[in-house]
């Protein structure tokens, strides 16, 4: 007879902490809720406490993490050297890492840790730790790229990043030749030239075929070609003769021309129409 009592209340046992469960997993979305409600109104703070909570009560929530990271991230400001900033950041790429450990193919947290990158990238004035930190960037987008090969966003950035790269290196040379803005190419030094070329060819070759790739994906990507634009405008300095140069050129002139007609079109399709709505008409 007392066997069926302690399996009785193992029973017990077992549905009491099965009911503790199902009142935890309730909480935590309750607190979920909450965040996302303090989210939208931009009480980011508010809603990192809510998002924590949430993970407290209910670990096994695969979105609570990924919100509370988003949360952080957020806060960050680009080039704003605090330490409140700073941890901000910090705590945004450790969630979003950890995200990563249970998934590692969440292509919200390999985006949004290529993008906290590259923003981080930006505020930083040391050259060395600004390259540092967007090869950084580089490695998240190519990652970007391996879970989802039609990210436009990934391409784009990579252009951008060989771009931001190189353009540094090509307006001290063109200071230290005496150059200005406005004086046409390509550099008349030949060995600054080709030195150049040695060092960066690739990498501008590199930059736009990215480009490409982001406008093959989208063919109204207007900020890809602004890029493509500088890019090609620029390889045209390295050329070895005036007519490639004058091709170069005449080539980034169309890119920056279809930029400028597809904003635009863009901007003339989100203006209001104006006028009576169906329902005001008398």
């Amino acid at each position: 007879m007392k066997k069926p009592i302690v399996l009785t209340a193992v029973a017990v046992l077992a549905l009491v902490s099965s009911g503790c469960g199902v009142m935890d997993k309730l909480k935590a979305r309750d607190q979920l809720n909450k965040g996302v409600e303090a989210y939208k109104n931009a009480k980011y703070g508010e809603a990192v406490d809510h998002f924590k909570q949430a993970i407290e009560l209910d670990p096994t929530n695969p979105n609570a993490r990924l919100y509370l990271a988003t949360a952080y991230m957020n806060q960050y400001i680009p080039g704003a050297d605090s330490p409140d900033n700073n941890k901000n950041a910090q705590a945004a790429r450790d969630e979003f890492q950890k995200v990563l450990q249970d998934n590692p193919n969440d292509k919200m947290a390999v985006q949004s840790l290529a993008s906290l990158s590259y923003s981080e990238a930006g505020g930083i004035s040391d050259m060395d730790a600004k390259l540092k930190k967007l090869d950084e960037a580089r490695k998240w987008n190519e990652r970007l790229i391996q879970i989802d090969p039609n990210s436009k966003e990934g391409y784009y950035t990579l252009g951008v990043i060989d771009w931001a790269k190189w353009y540094p290196n090509y307006t001290a040379a063109r200071v230290k030749l005496g150059m200005k803005p406005e004086d046409p190419g390509p550099i008349k030094d030949k060995k600054a030239r080709e030195e150049l070329k040695d060092a960066y060819d690739a990498m501008i070759q590199d930059g736009i075929k990215n480009l490409e790739a982001a406008l093959k994906i989208d063919p109204q990507y207007d900020d890809a070609m602004s890029y493509l634009n500088l890019l090609i405008r620029e390889r045209a300095d390295l050329d070895d003769n005036a007519e490639d140069y004058k091709k170069d050129v005449a080539t980034a002139d169309m890119w920056m021309n279809k930029a400028m007609d597809t904003r635009k079109i863009k901007a003339a399709k989100a203006a209001p129409t104006g006028g009576l709505t169906t329902g005001e008409q008398k």
